[in-house]
């Protein structure tokens, strides 16, 4: 569905979103990968989430609609300016990439979900039992 709109539905929210599917995005020096594929949902609410938990239940919600079992594998919010895994800010590969998307595509993340224009980020990785 690249390029797809349609409406994502909370009990008491619409959000608009967009979807772009299997984006590549390079892949740091060192890594034996030259590019990463990962599918982005972006999420726009009519109205802004309240904080981190609305956006992260929102964004579980469609990972579990993208992938059967998932594992949040990390995430930012800009509102405290903060990141998951905590260490994932130190500087590498020359400070180009964020630590926590860096952290999420080389942890095995295939699914990013971002709400409101980069207000919060998730990278989702499939679970296989």
């Amino acid at each position: 569905m690249t390029g797809s709109h349609d409406k994502y539905a909370k009990p008491d929210k619409a959000i608009d979103w967009k979807e772009d599917t299997m984006k590549n995005i390079q892949a740091g020096p060192g890594s034996s990968q030259s590019a990463i594929q990962i599918s982005t949902v972006v999420l726009q609410p009519e109205q802004p989430v309240a904080g981190f938990t609305e956006a992260k239940e929102i964004a579980d919600s469609v990972a579990g609609k993208r992938l059967d079992d998932f594992m949040l594998m990390s995430w930012y919010d800009k509102d405290r300016n903060f990141e998951s895994p905590k260490s994932a800010g130190e500087c590498h590969q020359d400070c180009s990439t964020p630590g926590y998307v860096d952290y999420g595509l080389h942890h095995g993340a295939t699914l990013k979900v971002d709400v409101e224009k980069g207000r919060f980020v998730f990278f989702y990785a499939p679970v296989h039992w």
